[in-house]
């Protein structure tokens, strides 16, 4: 899948987030990463999106790295997207939003991206 767009929900621009870790190893792994931010307006020269409403490209994965009390409500949003899969990272997991996954058949796996990346499971 490298070249394909994977979002990143909660980017960050520091450099100690495991956001900002999966961010920048994606990129190493030739993957179109679109960080995005209620906030940021760049993240070491990728414009940041602030919300995933401003997405309108198709989009093989969304990496979560926002805290399960933030994701009800966006889980709509979520779901508009329609990703081809998402990854729930560690402390990231939302029984209602897999769920809302499963109902409208979107694929998602609980793990870590660095680890995907790292052993090739990507």
């Amino acid at each position: 899948m490298q070249n394909s767009q994977v979002v990143v929900l909660g980017a960050s621009n520091k450099p100690h987030r495991y956001a900002y870790k999966a961010l920048k190893m994606l990129q190493e792994y030739g993957y179109h990463v679109l960080p995005v931010h209620p906030k940021l307006q760049n993240i070491d020269g990728l414009v940041v999106k602030h919300e995933l409403g401003q997405i309108h490209s198709p989009v093989d994965t969304l990496a979560l790295y926002i805290g399960p009390q933030r994701i009800g409500p966006l889980i709509n949003d979520i779901i508009k997207l329609r990703p081809s899969r998402v990854v729930l990272n560690p402390g990231t997991e939302s029984d209602e939003l897999e769920f809302a996954l499963l109902k409208n058949d979107i694929g998602f796996v609980k793990d870590c991206i660095l680890l995907m990346l790292e052993q090739g499971r990507f």
